[in-house]
């Protein structure tokens, strides 16, 4: 939903301050309402291949345009010619409306002009049109509506005195028919001056009444903590495919007819969840689900509408809220992947509209020029090439046009790598950089996303976080986002972010503020903050107090005191994880993952809940980063063994289990057909039933019995079911002093209920001293070694090999072997 914030002048009338009652609830339709007016294209213009710098995300760099003309509509004699100049606002609205609902905000909150929601009944003009006018004001915001909450408008902005009359989706000064000489109808209006910090508090916390801030599908189990997690990530489009009927083919690429791109669906995850659980794994994670719009989007990192779910997913019978409802009632979760950093280059539906998707939405002959549009008026006769930098032009205003004079966009033209560029730059072609600093574009991307957190979604995996600044994300959307969260009940939600940094050093070239760790702390200073200049001003500021190591914070947060568990200290911390890159950089081999880690963890706030992966839909690790893994069955194995047992929350990239396409080029466009990449389509290794009963426990038949009986599902499924048995591996600190071993480590967690102690050891032999005496049982083998003297010894137990000995007490009851043994874990 699309509104600004205005600097008002409260003129001469009181002002009733309620709470309110409208919802901009995230469906499988527009909120935006139909236009009157039919956008046709006249000619179709060919694809464009648009250049993009090598970046760290799921992005193409390949583009295509469409063309697209409006009608000119032409009017008789309009019945409003006598209408006298006024210096208040009077609003016209066609007759299917009932009622208006009018507001200003200020610097404390909402104030509504009339009445609370639906809004007052418009007066009757004549048969086509209903007005009311607001004597006194000249700066406001309405929403027509039907008074009943199923039929409304978007939010409209006005910011002046005059008559303003509702027609193509926007306020317009003049009648439909008749010349806008204004400039400025159906647009946003300009960015207002903000007092430096007015906008650090969210600012609609009291447009809704209390009914509306509840979880439509909470998560009720008993995993709060979201480390107690393993997560499985699919791109959506290439799991399983559900429903055949909404598989469509992206403009570009070479896919055949047998496997477009937009294969797989909600459907299809939702029949497979079963598998995934069979699995062991207690968590999903999907690629973006927002409506999309490039050449070659089936991954959903190119938006067009954060409002609105791509219906390419959609099936008649399944919605996102479905996904989550299955999830839920599996005792599974959701996370979902968004992306608050650009959007794709065809501007943004609600906040920078350029284009509307209408039609087969397989051709790129569905993307239609809206009458809003600030494209050039010759756009239909430029070739795709042209209207690519058309497009650029208008949303980055590098022409100085005032096309974009809301600065939604960012305006820096000078990007390299390794620079502030990185914050404020366009990334790709395909990825145009928002203003986050601006806090029209802040506010609606906090709303927009807080619909999914209502929804009941269960964290957010952010995308490209490293092109965001911290203090951005840590003055606004981090907090605005959890207390989004905790009004509507969603109280366990959790987010961590992608800070890509291919070096195997934890700080990326010597700069923390592009680097992981420094993306889980508060800020230290203050900077000023308000207006989006201010912010820019600011961020720059902060980046340059930050762009080489000198005494980065450190914490002890994640690391024992001896073998003693302790209080983590969490006053500095920002409440938001990363994903360990340094960590996936350096898994070609477990070893150097996990001397990287050890030696290092001291710098993020809490390592214990940095999520751990060795390959993904980006990268592999330095090496053998530009495919699939494929170091061999044992190494993947052991990857799994550290990933599953040090700190951290693992997650598994879909087809792992089975080394699916292992070797192949992980991504490579619209220039190879998904078949022979890392992106493959998984669904024919998914094909027959499977019915979980518990993490790990399953009865299947067909093919998908195969892919589970493979040696390193089998694998995965005694790791899952070790992890969520032994507190002390998934919530536990850890230590390596008083240890001897190449891959060894002690963890332990300590609760007023639980002592969960674990010595572990990874393929080779290890010793572990000073460790409290008694009962240690294996949990792999089920052998027990009675401990008298503080030392506890392993042998070398062959690469692929583990052992969890955990200490038996009285809060951990009896313990015994867990699952049986597999290739490796014997």
């Amino acid at each position: 939903m699309n509104k600004n914030f205005i600097k008002l002048l409260l003129v001469t009338l009181l002002l009733t301050s309620c709470q309110v009652e409208h919802s901009s609830s995230i469906n499988n339709s527009s909120n935006e309402p139909s236009s009157s007016t039919s956008f046709e294209v006249e000619n179709s213009s060919s694809s464009e291949n648009s250049s993009s710098s090598s970046s760290s995300e799921s992005h193409s760099s390949s583009e295509s345009s469409s063309e697209a003309s409006s009608d000119n509509t032409s009017s008789e004699e309009s019945i409003f010619d006598s209408l006298p100049p006024i210096s208040y606002v009077q609003v016209f609205a066609p007759s299917n409306y009932t009622h208006v609902y009018a507001w200003i905000n200020t610097n404390t909150g909402v104030n509504e002009l009339c009445s609370k929601w639906p809004g007052t009944t418009l007066k009757n003009y004549d048969s086509e049109w209903k007005t009311y006018d607001f004597p006194g004001y000249t700066e406001l915001n309405v929403i027509f509506n039907t008074g009943s909450n199923q039929d409304q408008t978007a939010d409209l902005t006005i910011s002046k005195e005059g008559y303003y009359w509702y027609y193509d989706g926007g306020l317009h000064m003049v009648p439909p028919g008749e010349e806008d000489s204004s400039g400025g109808t159906g647009q946003v209006p300009s960015i207002p001056s903000y007092q430096a910090d007015s906008w650090k508090e969210f600012k609609f916390w009291n447009e809704y009444d209390s009914s509306y801030w509840k979880t439509i599908n909470k998560y009720n189990g008993s995993r709060k903590d979201f480390r107690q997690e393993s997560i499985y990530f699919a791109i959506t489009t290439r799991f399983y495919d559900g429903d055949s009927s909404n598989n469509v083919h992206c403009w570009d690429g070479s896919n055949p007819d047998s496997d477009p791109a937009w294969r797989g669906d909600f459907k299809g995850l939702i029949e497979k969840m079963d598998y995934i659980k069979a699995l062991g794994f207690t968590s999903i994670w999907i690629t973006p689900v927002v409506e999309n719009c490039s050449g070659y989007d089936y991954h959903g990192y190119h938006a067009l509408n954060f409002q609105k779910v791509d219906p390419r997913y959609l099936s008649e019978d399944v919605s996102f809220q479905t996904v989550i409802n299955e999830a839920h009632k599996r005792d599974m979760k959701i996370i979902l992947d968004v992306v608050f950093n650009h959007t794709g280059n065809f501007g943004e539906g609600n906040i920078f509209p350029m284009f509307e998707k209408v039609g087969d939405l397989g051709s790129f002959n569905c993307v239609k020029l809206v009458k809003e549009s600030p494209l050039p008026s010759n756009y239909n006769s430029l070739d795709s090439g042209e209207q690519y930098d058309a497009r650029i032009a208008a949303m980055k205003n590098t022409r100085n046009d005032g096309s974009d004079p809301n600065y939604i966009y960012h305006h820096y033209g000078n990007f390299s790598w390794d620079t502030f560029g990185d914050q404020v730059a366009q990334i790709a072609g395909d990825c145009v950089d928002l203003n986050t600093e601006n806090p029209v574009v802040a506010e609606y991307i906090v709303k927009s996303y807080g619909e999914f957190i209502k929804m009941g979604v269960d964290a957010f995996r952010i995308d490209t976080m490293k092109h965001i600044s911290r203090l951005t994300l840590n003055n606004y959307i981090f907090p605005a986002l959890y207390e989004f969260a905790n009004k509507c009940g969603n109280t366990n939600f959790f987010m961590f972010g992608e800070v890509c940094t291919r070096v195997r050093e934890v700080w990326n070239r010597n700069i923390p503020a592009l680097s992981a760790p420094f993306y889980t702390w508060k800020e230290e200073k203050e900077y000023p903050w308000g207006d989006t200049e201010t912010n820019l001003s600011s961020i720059e500021k902060a980046y340059n107090d930050n762009n080489e190591v000198n005494n980065e914070r450190t914490s002890t947060n994640a690391k024992l005191n001896g073998v003693t568990y302790h209080a983590p200290d969490y006053s500095a911390s920002n409440g938001v994880g990363v994903i360990d890159f340094p960590m996936h950089w350096n898994f070609q081999y477990a070893r150097d993952a996990f001397n990287l880690a050890k030696s290092t963890d001291q710098y993020y706030n809490d390592a214990t809940y940095n999520v751990t992966y060795v390959d993904s839909h980006d990268y592999g690790p330095d090496g053998i980063s530009t495919v699939r893994y494929n170091m061999g069955t044992r190494s993947w194995a052991e990857n799994m063994n550290l990933m599953f047992t040090f700190r951290g929350i693992p997650c598994i990239y879909y087809g792992s289990e089975i080394e699916f396409q292992k070797g192949k080029v992980i991504d490579q466009g619209p220039n190879l057909k998904l078949s022979e990449t890392g992106r493959a389509y998984y669904g024919d290794h998914l094909e027959g039933s499977v019915t979980a009963t518990g993490f790990g426990d399953y009865s299947a038949s067909g093919t998908v019995n195969t892919t589970l009986s493979s040696t390193l599902s089998q694998h995965l499924i005694k790791l899952n079911k070790i992890r969520q048995a032994v507190p002390a591996l998934s919530l536990g600190q850890y230590t390596t002093n008083n240890v001897n071993g190449e891959m060894a480590f002690i963890r332990r967690y300590t609760d007023s209920s639980i002592d969960s102690l674990a010595l572990v050891s990874i393929s080779n032999s290890a010793t572990f001293s000073n460790i409290p005496n008694g009962k240690y049982v294996d949990v792999v083998t089920g052998d027990i070694k009675n401990v008298s003297n503080g030392t506890l010894s392993v042998s070398s137990i062959g690469q692929g090999n583990l052992r969890v000995y955990v200490l038996q007490n009285t809060t951990t009851g009896t313990l015994s072997r867990i699952g049986g043994s597999t290739a490796y874990l014997k």
